[in-house]
């Protein structure tokens, strides 16, 4: 059964054509090619690579980058859009969209060189080059100032040794951009698969996000040259900057999510008969499908504002941080009251809504914690930072 969306302040009255048609083309790839497949890949704990010639041909790999680099030039409302479909599908498949997009090729266009934005952007926007970011260390998460990976200088080139962890596409990436400390602070570097002394390794036993590539990486005198630095970078905002970008998408992409399940209850209760009726009849079965409806109402108001505030040069990072809290939280509220509504079945792979509540667990720890996010909109209110 196509999916028809949920919408019930007409939030498509809002929409342009433009951003209603890039809405719906994913709506029918996600329909059509993620969801036939998606269940068995989660099961079996792998990315569904099949569906990466499609995703390119839908031009959602950096769809808000400019048109000059191979990408699609579509403004941020359309490119929310987009992350919300791809996460209704599943949240691996938009994580995998979002780091190719928002934290591989955002920073290559933004720190990178001409040469760099030339050679990668528009190979990834047709999926011929993947790519990761490496930022998160085991030991500092929410603390990515205190990474201990370190590039030196080596006479024209750098020496990289350190490593990364809960790196989204991992394995399969050709190029990875990596955070590491200099002598003149944290960069940017671009590693190319098969470097000498470069290792990825796939991380196994997830119970979430397991139809997503999650590896770590490792860095072991690792050679570089002179041009694989990021010119533009400086710092620790410049990585922090492309998470801005992420979590824009993550904010829109766990309203997805929490569609799919919403509209997986409601189906389910009015086919579900027990006592002669069926249970969308009952009282406490409409509450929560009313709380469900209510939550994501919000969550798409709020991102909708938020994604014209961005297109208008106006957003700012607390606003990003309040949308990723808000609607991840929603989802997760969403998620566990559809999987409460539909009983026992609603643990079983013939159904998505566990699936998708096991992927908001990871969601709402990664791109900033739920806590984390919480601490920066209080410091931008206040005036006050809570975690110094």
């Amino acid at each position: 059964m196509a999916f028809k969306g949920v919408d019930y302040m007409d939030l498509d009255g809002e929409l342009s054509s433009e951003e209603r048609m890039a809405r719906d083309t994913v709506r029918r790839f996600v329909d059509s090619e993620v969801l036939p497949v998606i269940e068995e890949a989660y099961l079996e704990g792998r990315f569904p690579t099949e569906i990466i010639p499609g995703l390119a041909e839908l031009g959602v790999l950096g769809a808000n980058l400019p048109e000059e680099y191979g990408c699609a030039g579509m403004n941020n409302v359309a490119y929310g859009l987009i992350m919300q479909e791809l996460e209704r599908g599943d949240s691996g498949v938009r994580s995998f969209v979002s780091v190719q997009g928002a934290l591989v090729m955002y920073p290559i266009f933004t720190f990178g060189s001409e040469e760099q934005k030339r050679r990668w952007l528009p190979a990834m926007a047709k999926a011929e080059a993947i790519g990761c970011f490496g930022l998160t260390e085991a030991d500092y998460g929410s603390d990515p100032g205190g990474m201990k990976t370190r590039a030196a200088k080596d006479g024209d080139g750098w020496v990289l040794n350190g490593s990364k962890m809960w790196i989204t596409n991992g394995s399969m990436a050709d190029v990875a951009v990596v955070w590491a400390k200099t002598d003149d602070g944290i960069r940017g570097f671009l590693v190319e698969k098969g470097t000498p002394g470069y290792e990825a390794k796939g991380m196994h036993g997830k119970h979430s996000l397991r139809a997503s590539d999650t590896s770590e990486l490792v860095f072991n005198d690792v050679r570089l040259p002179g041009d694989a630095i990021l010119p533009g970078s400086g710092g620790l905002k410049s990585p922090l900057m492309c998470l801005t970008q992420a979590r824009y998408g993550i904010a829109w992409g766990a309203v997805g999510a929490a569609m799919a399940c919403y509209d997986e209850a409601l189906r389910y209760s009015q086919e579900r008969i027990q006592f002669d009726k069926p249970i969308a009849s009952f009282q406490l079965v409409q509450q929560k499908l009313v709380e469900m409806l209510e939550g994501i109402t919000l969550g798409q108001l709020l991102a909708y504002r938020l994604g014209r505030l961005k297109d208008a040069g106006k957003y700012k990072h607390t606003q990003v941080s309040l949308a990723k809290r808000h609607n991840v939280m929603m989802a997760r509220e969403v998620a566990s009251s559809a999987r409460w509504a539909m009983g026992a079945n609603g643990i079983h792979s013939e159904y998505q809504v566990m699936r998708h509540m096991c992927n908001i667990e990871s969601v709402f720890t990664y791109e900033g914690t739920h806590d984390i996010h919480t601490l920066i909109v209080g410091q931008d209110i206040t005036g006050i930072a809570a975690f110094e």
